[in-house]
């Protein structure tokens, strides 16, 4: 995932969607995808249909997130043969990894654990009809035709069972002008799973999006103490998946 150059090809597609508002492209993600926000107050997320998640399920999560936690409202959506597309109105903050707060890592790691752990204390799992849990994960890898090693088909016991962002990388958390976080984006594999699910992934993520080190300020946010035995199993089955 990384953030695409100006120079980037608008699709028609969205051209339409755009509705004659000035266009300037966000983030390109690892299929190709691109998010672009307008001057308008929206964003605008286009890219090819996949296996692993569709923006059609994406919206049904954001519809039953929404009523219970900070993330986009759906304006539109839409799909043809060959790609998917929503326009959602923009939530006032930025990403953990803008330069703003690359620039004040202390503050965005910090952000990131509260608000995962936010997250997870406002979504009620007995009411979530969306599932995460390793059995759901190991069967849709299965459905891609992803091979996985035996150890890696079934987890650890289950420490907390929460409803999971389920890409808790750091990006997808946005954060306020006072250094809090303020809402979630990419909700596409949100769903009930264990909350190490969530936890290892985004305490990985650190390194990739402000350096190495950072690791054990994000549990400080979350309020938790590392266990490895579940990180280490939930990172190998998030990079093998």
């Amino acid at each position: 995932m990384s953030i695409p150059g100006d120079d980037i090809e608008v699709p028609p597609s969205v051209r339409r969607l755009a509705g004659g508002a000035l266009l300037t492209p966000v983030w390109r993600n690892a299929i190709g995808g691109v998010t672009f926000c307008t001057d308008d107050g929206r964003y605008i997320k286009y890219g090819p249909r996949n296996a692993e998640t569709t923006m059609a399920g994406e919206v049904a999560r954001l519809a039953w997130a929404g009523a219970y936690t900070p993330v986009p409202q759906v304006l539109v959506h839409g799909a043809d043969d060959r790609h998917e597309w929503m326009v959602t109105r923009a939530i006032p903050a930025r990403s953990a990894v803008d330069p703003r707060w690359v620039g004040e890592p202390a503050t965005a790691v910090a952000a990131v654990g509260a608000g995962l752990r936010a997250l997870h204390d406002a979504l009620p799992v007995a009411d979530c009809p969306f599932d995460w849990s390793v059995p759901a994960r190991v069967a849709a890898a299965r459905r891609r035709g992803v091979r996985l090693p035996l150890a890696l088909t079934e987890g650890p016991v289950v420490d907390r069972l929460v409803v999971c962002h389920g890409d808790a990388c750091c990006p997808n958390t946005l954060i306020g002008g006072d250094g809090r976080w303020s809402g979630h984006v990419d909700l596409g594999a949100l769903g009930v799973a264990d909350r190490w699910a969530d936890i290892a992934v985004a305490a990985m993520s650190t390194e990739w999006n402000y350096g190495p080190g950072w690791e054990h300020a994000l549990l400080d946010g979350y309020g938790i103490d590392a266990d490895a035995e579940r990180m280490s199993f939930y990172r190998d089955l998030w990079n093998a998946t």
